[in-house]
């Protein structure tokens, strides 16, 4: 039986993420065979890849025992690690295996963990693990093959082939805005959690009374029980905002048809301040204003493209939206603004093209 040329491992992103759909699409689409090792319904999964069965329990033990024996199974000559706590685990596998080690680093891990409430408990012991962990895996990465980070200030910065692949809009997943809906829409996708703007959301609903919300994404566990106390508090407005739960990339973007604007409201975490949200471009990609919080590198690129406006608060984003539902042609300007600028900024192909190049040379 022909060996796969890639073999992707991915312990902790489930086949529904979007950046892994990114990657394996890419290398696909080239001609290139891919296997791949995720949890998640194989529905979610990306297209022309094949499915290796994993455990799909949660939680970090979970994540660790799929972390520590997909590297043994995998039959690709080339072992593409996606996830952290794998690093390690897929270097050792490479080398006994004789295979071509790559790895993806897609967070700052280390400031994405200042983010994440259960890394404070038990007097933060689980912080400091989560942390050893993140250490430990920049540190194998720096000697993959090929190292891809997801933007330029994400380590490790001392790799041997270092490819910095942004999340750009891939065409295959997006689904465009078009024209707009009779009834003002906003959408959200993403992880649904209070860093990412989840109360800020709810409270510009409550005072935007003509707007409807699509929130597409999983509740975060610390979250849903306040998302269930706001919903008894505002009956009215919640009749107007839909959680949908977690989604593949495809049929996330399907809202996207028809809405009016596209939501991103980061809090500034230390993970947050230097990123740039990848739904900045793919609103923009698909036709959609923006509203962003003030983080400086967000703030920058909607002052640059003219496709949105800038809010920190649930009021002050209300009032963008019942100032554009008043003036939709302002909006129009804004929507189209972000088009053009997409069009003339976001090369997806060719970023995506690079891995592809470097791949191909490896194998």
């Amino acid at each position: 039986m022909k060996k796969p040329d890639v073999s992707i491992i991915s312990s902790g992103a489930t086949l529904a993420d979007a950046r892994l759909h990114r990657i394996a699409n890419a290398l696909t689409r080239d001609g290139l065979t891919v296997e791949l090792f995720a949890p998640g319904s194989p529905s979610d999964a990306p297209d022309r890849v094949t499915l290796r069965n994993v455990h799909q329990g949660r939680g970090f033990l979970w994540r660790m025992h799929r972390a520590l024996y997909s590297p043994w199974r995998a039959n690709g000559r080339i072992i593409y690690c996606l996830a952290p706590e794998a690093q390690s685990f897929t270097w050792v596998a490479a080398i006994v295996k004789r295979r071509i080690y790559c790895a993806d680093v897609y967070e700052d891990y280390l400031t994405l963990l200042q983010d994440r409430s259960w890394a404070k408990r038990y007097f933060g012991i689980l912080g400091r693990i989560g942390s050893l962990v993140a250490q430990c895996g920049t540190l194998f990465t720096a000697r993959a093959r090929v190292t891809t980070v997801a933007d330029a200030q994400v380590p490790p910065f001392n790799a041997r082939e270092r490819i910095v692949l942004r999340n750009l809009p891939d065409a295959s997943h997006l689904t465009p805005s078009g024209q707009r809906d009779v009834t003002p829409r906003a959408i959200y996708i993403g992880d649904v959690r209070t860093s990412r703007g989840l109360q800020t959301m709810l409270g510009a609903a409550a005072l935007a009374p003509k707007w409807h919300f699509d929130i597409v994404g999983p509740i975060s566990e610390q979250d849903s029980q306040w998302v269930h106390q706001w919903q008894v508090n505002h009956q009215e407005a919640a009749t107007r905002v839909i959680f949908h739960g977690r989604m593949a990339p495809q049929k996330s973007w399907e809202f996207a048809r028809g809405a009016w604007v596209g939501l991103s409201l980061l809090t500034p975490t230390p993970a947050f301040l230097a990123a740039v949200p990848s739904k900045l471009y793919e609103y923009m990609a698909v036709g959609l204003a923006t509203i962003t919080t003030s983080l400086p590198r967000s703030a920058a690129l909607i002052e640059e493209s003219r496709s949105g406006a800038v809010a920190d608060s649930g009021l002050d984003v209300a009032e963008l939206l019942n100032k554009w539902e008043r003036d939709p042609e302002l909006l129009d300007q804004l929507r189209q603004h972000g088009l053009h600028w997409a069009s003339r900024h976001l090369d997806s192909g060719a970023e995506y093209g690079a891995l592809v190049t470097q791949i191909r040379k490896l194998l």
